[in-house]
């Protein structure tokens, strides 16, 4: 499964975002099965991302059938570095 911004990139860990206007980042990206940290995300929602944002929400876990909701709330500011 991938999972996508509105803008049609893939939402990759370490993205800087705008979520909701502010700044923050994508910690995580739960779509793995095989990746223990991410079984409960998986069997729970589905998969996901979880987005820090310090100003305001702290953290914020967006479910897989939800992130299309978050049309114009969720935007790419840039890429990590990919080592």
């Amino acid at each position: 499964m991938i999972m996508r911004y509105q803008s049609g990139e893939e939402i990759k860990k370490g993205d800087r975002v705008l979520f909701h206007g502010e700044p923050g980042e994508i910690e995580f990206v739960a779509v793995d099965p095989d990746d223990p940290e991410m079984h409960w995300y998986l069997q729970e929602y589905g998969g996901g991302i979880m987005i820090v944002e310090p100003k305001f929400f702290g953290r914020a876990f967006i479910p897989a059938g939800q992130i299309d909701e978050l049309e114009g709330f969720l935007e790419l500011v840039s890429r990590a570095q990919e080592i």
